[in-house]
């Protein structure tokens, strides 16, 4: 998987029609079927059908540096905070719009480093 995940770009193209909540969800996703794809390459058995991010890693035998841990923590918050509607308000509050920039340069960083670690 060298090039940029589909949903990564997809989450550009949201943020630049100013939806900052969705390209968040959308980068939770690309790094969330990247490291089950690793896991499969990795282990060669199907990954748990979990969407904790280190976990992931961790089950991909991948380990993590603590600045990406904490990042890769943030992000999975993302994927429970996009869908459930009760907490949606909180998070659409938060996903402004340099914070969603932030967040899609780094997801982009995370997702080229996991792609070279094997």
């Amino acid at each position: 998987p060298g090039h940029m995940s589909g949903h990564i770009v997809f989450g550009q193209a949201l943020y630049e029609a100013k939806r900052y909540d969705h390209p968040l969800f959308f980068c939770h996703l690309a790094i969330e079927k990247l490291l089950k794809g690793l896991v499969v390459e990795k282990t060669k058995t199907h990954p748990l059908p979990i969407h904790s991010l280190t976990k992931l890693a961790a089950a991909a035998g991948i380990t993590l540096p603590p600045n990406r841990e904490k990042q890769l923590e943030e992000i999975t918050t993302w994927n429970v905070k996009a869908r459930y509607d009760n907490i949606k308000r909180q998070f659409y509050k938060k996903a402004t719009a340099s914070f969603t920039a932030n967040w899609l340069t780094t997801a982009k960083e995370i997702f080229i480093w996991l792609t070279q670690q094997f």
